[in-house]
């Protein structure tokens, strides 16, 4: 596997590089998604947020250019509060390097951070630092021809003890949401 370079802001943090983007991104556009937020992946988010009893949980439909969350769900008061009183907001486009997701894009398989701050690799993540993340569980959308479409996940700003039955529910979420995208040409009737 290759890396990008390191970011020179004295992190540890390598973001895995992602040779299926052009791919990806032509195969997300035939399918109308990766554009635009999707009120039923939103819809979807909002119930995987709900089932993990976690405060955020996405859809995220990376491209050439960085990430995309087609479908997000955030809380509507945001868990983290800086020292001047204000909260981070979680956009729909963050860059490459953010979060955890293009780890799973390029690993082909789910990823299970419990605590992130266990793994260096990870710890040094801007989403620690601007979101107090803590813990994430995400997995890949794999599609009928082994593209990975993106990601399904979610996470949380306090350590969480996910286990098998956290890995084994946001695969089959994944598995689930391909099956609905494939099928009805986009979207889900969520």
């Amino acid at each position: 596997m290759t890396y990008d370079p390191p970011r020179p802001a004295g992190r540890l943090l390598l973001t895995p590089e992602d040779k299926e983007a052009p791919a990806r991104t032509r195969r997300l556009r035939r399918l109308g998604l990766g554009e635009r937020p999707e009120p039923a992946l939103d819809a979807f988010a909002h119930r995987l947020a709900e089932l993990t009893g976690v405060p955020y949980a996405m859809v995220n439909l990376p491209d050439e250019q960085g990430q995309f969350y087609a479908g997000l769900y955030v809380p509507a008061v945001a868990p983290v509060v800086r020292s001047d009183g204000t909260s981070p907001r979680l956009s729909r486009a963050l860059p490459r390097d953010h979060g955890f997701c293009p780890h799973v894009v390029a690993r082909r398989k789910a990823l299970v951070l419990e605590d992130v701050g266990d793994y260096p690799r990870f710890a040094g993540n801007p989403v620690v630092d601007e979101f107090g993340i803590r813990s994430y569980l995400g997995a890949p959308l794999i599609d009928g021809t082994g593209l990975v479409l993106g990601t399904v996940s979610v996470a949380d700003v306090e350590p969480r003890p996910w286990g098998k039955p956290g890995l084994t529910a946001i695969k089959d979420h994944a598995a689930q949401l391909v099956v609905e995208l494939e099928s009805r040409g986009g979207l889900p009737p969520y």
